[in-house]
């Protein structure tokens, strides 16, 4: 099912007041919102158990992949967040709609789930731009927005391709939704209106529905199955003159291509082609005229009325719908078989159907003249009674034919009433029995169901343990690429460790034999140190002996001569040769260093 509904007329009219209206007030858009919601809202489907093909189609998917879809979103910070129901709504379209005005329709079939998804463009300068598109912002250099193109679906149907489709579960979430994109639609200041609509502004409602399963819990899982119904709310942009609000530049552009004199085709502007399947005749169509009572609107006014009054002349031709096929036909050729076969069963019997009636039933003897003119004639009335004799004999002769025309049928008749019963009572006989079987292909029916149904859940519940399983196996997976790069790790590490602790090992070790050599000369050198001292006590001793020696000799004591410092050994004399074939001298005991 497809509906359009447009608003028209000049600008400052009331267009867009006619279609979104004022708290308190609600338009075109906030009611029929209302009503959808109020009408389906009971059996609404969680949030994306529908979903678009991104082909203008519909398809279903179970709870549990519509829960891993909802986890997904939440945790995409580049998705926009779908406003929920729950919050509280902006004063911009808060109480739109009182509550003694809410209505909602009949006949919802109540085995059904159904999903709300609205969509807003507009259509500005012959392009389409989606006004729910959620563009990273550049503040330094900004892009201005995509133009989207028209496709054709395989149902010939025309749709914006790319176009931004929200699921929303309320009327306040849906009219928040219509609000966002308002923002973005393109205003300006003109001479008639200081907010004028410069571009065309499309709000499609599409109703998603799908039928449960046996057990009235799921969608069934058939695309096939799914409907879609469409609503389309525009908001044509003003038709008045450019004279009348002194356009220039962007604005006369503008104005160009919202007004012309001409006979435009459908495929040549987006509008039209966008509804071409309305003008085809398919779906339909209603116009809101809007006309201001401002004097000065007054030609504007009368041209928007003139071509309303057009427009009520215009016929569309609708597609053939398939005949109809009902049972009147069918029951009057059995009714004539039956005649048939009767007439046949007669002219077997001999019966008088189909036969001519006897002569004196249609050729009675006529009656001679009666009128008598002489009070003596004799002639007159022997041949009326004559004739009236024979017609009595002839009138005799059909009643007795007609007695036994009238016998024969009734013994056939009784005869068919034999017959028949006999057949009623075989034909009782296999009710009887026909009914017995039905029993049985219904008790047989009723389990099939019942074990259909029991297959459905222990289905849907292997679905969800094969789902969790799925899971619980990525986790496992992700866990022992984990536990194994953490043991290669640790591989590297105990690596890492050996190979510091032979470093430091080696390291040790060269410290070790160079302390040692480094002692080792410390020890040479001290003994040789030592070695020096002693060699100079003994210079020393010898001098001190040679004088006490000189002085006994001599008698008298002499001073005693000066001493000198004896000198020094030089280096190569104090340090032996590193590689020198000759031992070690002898360590030197402290005993003997004592005089």
């Amino acid at each position: 099912m497809k509906r359009l509904l447009f608003t028209y007329g000049v600008t400052g009219s009331g267009k867009t007041f006619t279609m979104t209206g004022c708290p308190g007030q609600g338009g075109l858009l906030p009611r029929s919102l209302d009503m959808i919601f109020n009408s389906v809202g009971p059996y609404q489907a969680k949030r994306y158990v529908f979903k678009t093909d991104d082909k203008n189609g519909m398809e279903t998917q179970n709870e549990v992949d519509a829960l891993l879809e909802r986890q997904r979103r939440e945790n995409q910070p580049s998705v926009p967040k779908t406003p929920s129901s729950k919050q509280k709504p902006e004063p911009e379209f808060g109480d739109m709609i009182k509550p003694e005005e809410a209505c909602k329709a009949d006949g919802v079939d109540e085995d059904s789930s159904y999903s709300v998804f609205v969509s807003y463009i507009e259509i500005y300068n012959n392009y389409i731009y989606d006004l729910l598109e959620e563009a990273p912002y550049d503040p330094i250099k900004p892009k201005p927005p995509q133009s989207k193109i028209l496709r054709e679906d395989q149902n010939h149907n025309m749709y914006v391709a790319g176009c931004t489709e929200v699921e929303v579960k309320s009327t306040e979430e849906a009219f928040e939704v219509f609000w966002r994109g308002q923002k973005k639609r393109r205003i300006a200041n003109t001479q008639l209106n200081r907010e004028s609509s410069r571009s065309h502004s499309v709000f499609i409602i599409k109703l998603a529905q799908a039928p449960l399963d046996a057990d009235g819990n799921n969608i069934l899982q058939d695309k096939s199955q799914v409907t879609v119904n469409q609503l389309c709310l525009v908001d044509l942009a003003g038709s008045e003159r450019t004279s009348r609000t002194r356009a220039e530049g962007s604005r006369l552009r503008e104005a160009v291509l919202l007004r012309t004199r001409c006979m435009v085709p459908y495929r040549d502007s987006k509008i039209t082609h966008l509804f071409k399947n309305y003008f085809d005749g398919e779906g339909k169509v209603r116009m809101v005229v809007c006309v201001n009572p401002k004097a000065e609107d007054y030609e504007e006014s009368l041209l928007v009325m003139r071509f309303a009054e057009m427009t009520q002349e215009v016929e569309v031709a609708r597609p053939a719908d398939r005949p109809i096929c009902g049972f009147a036909a069918g029951r009057y050729q059995r009714n004539q078989a039956f005649k048939d076969e009767l007439s046949r069963k007669l002219e077997e019997r001999g019966g008088p159907v189909d036969r001519d009636v006897p002569s004196g039933i249609n050729h009675l003897p006529p009656l001679p003249p009666c009128e008598l003119t002489n009070p003596h004639d004799d002639v007159t009335l022997p041949r009326l009674i004559e004739a009236l004799e024979k017609r009595h004999r002839v009138r005799q002769m059909m009643i007795e034919e007609y007695n036994k025309a009238a016998d024969m049928v009734k013994a056939m008749l009784q005869e068919l009433d034999s017959s028949l019963i006999s057949k009623d009572n075989f034909i009782h006989e296999q009710t009887s029995k026909l009914g017995e079987k039905e029993k049985v292909i219904h008790n047989y029916k009723s389990e099939i169901d019942r074990l259909e149904k029991k297959i459905k859940m222990q289905e849907h519940k292997i679905d969800i343990l094969q789902k969790t399983t799925n899971i619980y196996e990525e986790d496992k997976r992700s866990l022992q690429v984990e536990l194994e790069t953490r043991g290669q790790r640790l591989q590297r590490e105990l690596c890492e460790k050996r190979r510091m602790e032979q470093r430091m090992q080696g390291m040790v070790t060269d410290t070790q034999i160079k302390w040692e050599k480094e002692c080792e000369r410390r020890v040479n050198a001290k003994q040789l140190e030592m070695q020096n001292k002693l060699w100079v006590k003994d210079e020393k001793l010898k001098q001190l002996k040679a004088i006490v020696t000189e002085s006994r000799t001599q008698g008298r004591p002499e001073p005693p001569p000066r001493q000198t410092q004896p000198q020094r050994p030089s280096r190569e004399e104090r340090v032996p040769a590193k590689r020198s074939a000759s031992p070690s001298p002898a360590p030197v005991r402290y005993g003997d260093m004592c005089l």
